[in-house]
């Protein structure tokens, strides 16, 4: 008769892992914290759903008094005044005189004011609401991809953060085009080349990604063609209505600008202006509506920051192209690129503004999904980068004009943060120059 042993604590304790999972078998199944149910309902469609309808509703909500009364906020003012004089008088900007804006501009700042100018806050609202919506329903396959559901929320929380500036500027309407762009180039390359070149002709910064996409792009032949083919389109446009003598204006007119008060370079100033030393002044521009610093050396600054920015830009280029050389992951390639150009553009602007910011947020939004860990640094900072400008403007802006000491160093944090964000993705960009990744697909979570 063969005797089986009954089994000994020893050996449990010799086992622990066996124990360990005896133990948990025959332990009760915990119950749903408040946190993990919150948690669970956010990362599903109907989560998202509601998070975008809440958030919309609070932008509603906060615009009502100003709808209801027939006004409009921030830049709104002067892109209804363009919209007036327009229609009213046949006057059009960038056809008939200079603008300081693409001619693609025409069509949000024109098609807002289609039923009259009491109600141009309310429809540029449904603008940048309807824009928004298809950028979260883009950006998450039609709120099939879960993976992509953190990025998404990224995306409309730091909308949220920045509302003063994606609500009331073009950067509502060019911010969200640049997401939808991104996320359709894997499968759609002709559609989303289209969606970019539009969007860059609304606000000249998505050139940026552009250029990424044609320096990592396998596809760089196809998106020069789309790109050429739909800038002629509306080149033409402009020729038909007599405006091609101005098509460029937008580049004159920001070439004759000054220091700008938030822009990284104008910083040293900012602090002479604020430390009341001699010669050195903030003054308001009333021809453009920005504010300016003038001061020792400012003059040369002007002059040396479009040089540099070209240089900047030359370089990240050509790291791109030696990351190309060494078989970098195609999308994490293009992302990549097009953050450092992007910030590049920011770092190395005289002309600084909060809705800048907007610029980012869109390659941080797609370069989550897939790519969460390697993005997660970039996420949070982007984040603190985002509340710090909307504490600087529009909340502390008049003590920073006044000359504020701690609003000037919470502008000064913001705009080294900015150019931290500018070093981390250069040395990326190196990285990838340098070995080749592991895995050279396209994510499945970026394609439509």
């Amino acid at each position: 008769m063969i005797r089986i042993p009954s089994p000994s604590p020893i050996g449990d304790y010799a086992q622990p892992h066996k124990r360990l999972a005896r133990e948990q078998d025959a332990a009760p199944p915990k119950a749903p914290t408040k946190r993990s149910t919150i948690y669970a309902f956010v990362m599903r469609p109907r989560g998202i759903v509601w998070g975008f309808a809440i958030m919309h509703v609070a932008y509603l909500a906060a615009l009502l008094p100003t709808i209801i009364a027939g006004e409009v906020l921030g830049d709104l003012p002067l892109y209804r005044y363009w919209a007036q004089l327009s229609l009213e008088t046949g006057l059009w900007q960038g056809i008939h005189t200079e603008w300081v804006y693409p001619i693609g501009a025409t069509l949000p700042i024109v098609g807002a004011n289609l039923l009259g100018p009491q109600l141009y806050q309310l429809l540029w609202l449904l603008l940048t609401t309807v824009l928004n919506w298809l950028a979260v329903w883009v950006l998450t396959d039609r709120l099939r991809n879960t993976a992509a559901f953190p990025a998404a929320w990224w995306w409309m929380l730091l909308n949220l953060a920045l509302s003063p500036v994606a609500l009331l500027r073009l950067e509502g309407v060019s911010s969200p085009l640049v997401v939808i762009g991104l996320v359709l180039l894997a499968r759609r390359p002709i559609v989303a080349t289209i969606v970019l070149s539009i969007a860059t002709w609304i606000k000249v910064w998505p050139a940026a990604v552009l250029l990424a996409i044609v320096g990592a792009s396998p596809r760089r032949i196809l998106v020069i063609i789309t790109g050429a083919a739909t800038t002629a389109v509306i080149v033409l446009a402009t020729w038909a209505g007599g405006g091609l003598n101005h098509i460029m204006s937008f580049i004159t007119m920001q070439s004759d600008r000054q220091l700008q008060l938030e822009a990284p370079i104008t910083t040293p100033w900012v602090w002479l202006a604020a430390l009341h030393q001699p010669g050195t002044t903030s003054y308001h521009n009333y021809e453009i509506s920005t504010r300016e610093v003038m001061g020792p050396g400012t003059s040369l600054a002007v002059h040396a920051m479009t040089p540099l920015m070209f240089i900047a830009i030359a370089l990240i280029f050509v790291m791109m192209m030696f990351a190309l050389r060494h078989k970098a992951e195609t999308s994490q390639l293009i992302f990549m690129g097009s953050l450092a150009l992007v910030t590049a553009f920011i770092v190395f602007n005289k002309v600084g503004s909060p809705q800048y910011i907007l610029w980012i947020t869109p390659v941080i939004a797609v370069g989550l999904i897939g790519h969460a860990r390697e993005w997660r640094f970039a996420a949070w900072l982007v984040a603190i980068i985002g509340v710090l400008t909307t504490l600087i403007y529009p909340i502390f802006y008049m003590p920073l004009i006044a000359g504020n000491l701690w609003v000037t160093t919470l502008l000064t944090v913001r705009n080294l943060l900015l150019v931290v964000l500018l070093c981390w993705a250069i040395g990326k960009l190196w990285n990838m120059s340098m070995k080749p990744p592991r895995t050279a697909a396209y994510p499945a979570g970026v394609s439509v």
